[in-house]
């Protein structure tokens, strides 16, 4: 059976850096960092991390109540993030109830404030007496596709993929196959995540936190750096619509790029630990959907989140596939990693780049770790016109997931 072309015709964004593609492409470009150092971090006992990169600016009440009520903060980035798709994309509200318009849009877990909030009360007094009807919507697995399938009136598949980094990678993956099959004629599809220390907390558990860099903050993470010392934790919603390509131009739509690969697999050599080969083979794998050989990739936009093994473990991966031909950069030392949300906030970045002729380098990264070296690494921006482009995300529990888009400027 013929696949259906797949394209993009609306970017929606909330992020550290700004709140739409634009403005996000603009910070990446120079070189500007959302990290800051989170005097509330403090309070946590036994946290060593104190800096993370958060939205601000948000303005919730601008959503009626009767939609807000059912929304913690990931929820309410999500449906803005929507809302600034279907605008850009100029999509016809009467396809949102039409049935062939579907939600793929996934978050790590369901709302970790709210859960708090709730158990803070409960464990007062074990008292279900104050509990809100609407907390159980905030702190579902699938809140955020499922309020804005409902605040929008999207009537086609809802799915909530849950991937912890790779959630909106694979949720674009999906997305693109749905429609490529024929199932859904356009699908919002990407990730949401809201901060909290706990998800600081976690990572500084397993040692894998940035610590070093609490008074300097924007000198972290540090992707592919010597002197990396771990992640940063981010939060954001990154959405993108997909729409049947046929559709799009009948419509006259602008059509933003195309999506011709993916590919996601699990790693079962460890939970925890990444693994070369299969980052390779997942790659490798998107490469082959593409139809294209490794030699025809322009850029890839690595997910080198600056943890010693992760960022290791992906340029040797990057190399196997690519050697030093391909420019390659991580957005993680400008957002920090923005989590479920990070594969498509970045993927829309690639595309806001793409458009403007111009990569972005790897904030932080001054002195390249010789065990990610071999690498075209993109430590000043590079004036080019991309062609096909590869997108990596790369996740605790062995969940590797790769997309590849290709620029329309190039038919």
């Amino acid at each position: 059976m013929p696949l259906e072309k797949v394209v993009v015709t609306g970017v929606g964004i909330i992020s550290p850096l700004g709140h739409s593609l634009e403005l996000l492409t603009d910070a990446l470009l120079a070189g500007e960092s959302g990290v800051r150092n989170l005097p509330e971090l403090e309070q946590v006992g036994g946290l060593r991390s104190r800096i993370a990169a958060v939205v601000t600016g948000i303005e919730p009440k601008l959503i009626p109540r009767k939609l807000r009520r059912s929304m913690s903060n990931m929820s309410i980035y999500a449906y803005l993030a929507s809302q600034q798709a279907l605008e850009m994309a100029t999509f016809p509200a009467e396809q949102l109830s039409a049935g062939r318009t579907g939600v793929v849009i996934g978050s790590t877990l369901g709302s970790t404030a709210s859960s708090e909030q709730f158990f803070a009360d409960y464990f007062t007094d074990y008292s279900l007496e104050r509990m809100k009807s609407g907390l159980f919507f905030q702190i579902m697995g699938h809140s955020c596709a499922a309020n804005v399938a409902q605040s929008l009136g999207i009537t086609g598949r809802v799915m909530a993929p849950s991937a912890a980094c790779a959630t909106s990678c694979q949720a674009i993956g999906y997305a693109y196959e749905q429609i490529a099959f024929g199932r859904q004629d356009a699908m919002l599809c990407g990730g949401a995540d809201e901060f909290h220390p706990l998800t600081v907390a976690t990572f500084d558990i397993m040692h894998a936190a940035s610590t070093g860099y609490n008074q300097q903050p924007e000198q972290s993470p540090r992707p592919f750096d010597a002197a990396r010392d771990g992640m940063v934790c981010g939060e954001g919603s990154g959405i993108l619509l997909l729409e049947k390509k046929s559709i799009a131009e009948a419509r006259g739509a602008t059509i933003l790029a195309e999506v011709v690969g993916f590919a996601t697999t699990s790693d079962t050599s460890s939970i925890a630990t990444p693994d070369v080969g299969a980052m390779y083979e997942c790659m490798r794998l998107a490469v082959e959907d593409a139809g294209i050989s490794a030699a025809g990739l322009d850029y890839v936009n690595a997910h080198a989140t600056g943890t010693l093994q992760g960022d290791v473990a992906e340029a040797e991966a990057i190399r196997q596939l690519v050697g030093n031909q391909v420019p390659v950069s991580s957005f993680k030392g400008h957002l920090g990693h923005t989590m479920a949300a990070s594969g498509a906030i970045e993927l829309s970045a690639s595309i806001g780049m793409m458009r403007r002729g111009e990569l972005a380098a790897t904030r932080n990264l001054q002195q390249i770790d010789k065990a990610c070296a071999g690498l075209f690494h993109l430590q000043q921006n590079l004036k080019t016109q991309p062609k096909y482009i590869l997108k990596n995300n790369f996740a605790m529990g062995g969940i590797n997931s790769t997309v590849i888009i290709r620029s329309i400027k190039h038919d």
